[in-house]
């Protein structure tokens, strides 16, 4: 249970990054604190490295989680990525993916307002923003990679990545 305070008649409610700093912990994940106000892990998926982020805005109550891939968009194939993004987060019902243009990588990003009492740090909640970056990276990074490296349309990737099997060989 977490422990709540009273400062000059103000609740002082839990950094939510606490919480996660322990779970990146208890995971063995390298992760490096910064501050009040981030915390990053550096995870294998896979198909690649992550770096898993985690930013908290004590004005809002925010928490955002940001899960990025290993990977640079050449500037030829920007256009294209731009479509799979859109086709991709069509399909999400949490979070999105975008690009940061300048570094030409792709993340995934989700944010939460969290509760302004003392059930509003959940632990349950950090583990599904976790789970569900981790498995919506890794379910989407062939799709990205047979648009960047194959040269494949954005429907074309998504066809090939998303390919359901149905049955037993």
């Amino acid at each position: 249970m977490t422990q709540i305070e009273m400062n000059n008649g103000h609740l002082n409610l839990p950094n939510p990054l606490d919480m996660i700093e322990n779970m990146m912990g208890a995971n063995g994940w390298a992760y490096e604190r910064v501050g009040e106000e981030e915390i990053s892990a550096a995870l294998q998926g896979q198909w690649c490295d992550y770096q898993l982020r985690f930013y908290w805005r004590e004005e809002g109550r925010v928490l955002q989680a940001a899960c990025m891939f290993d990977v640079r968009i050449p500037e030829a194939r920007r256009k294209p990525i731009y479509e799979t993004l859109a086709r991709i987060n069509e399909r999400l019902w949490i979070g999105h993916f975008e690009t940061w243009l300048d570094e030409g990588i792709i993340m995934y990003r989700h944010a939460s307002f969290v509760r302004d009492d003392a059930e509003g740090v959940d632990e349950g909640l950090c583990q599904s923003v976790i789970q569900t970056a981790i498995a919506e990276c890794e379910r989407f990074f062939p799709v990205f990679q047979f648009v960047i490296w194959a040269g494949k349309s954005p429907r074309e990737a998504i066809e090939a990545a998303l390919l359901d099997t149905v049955g037993e060989a």
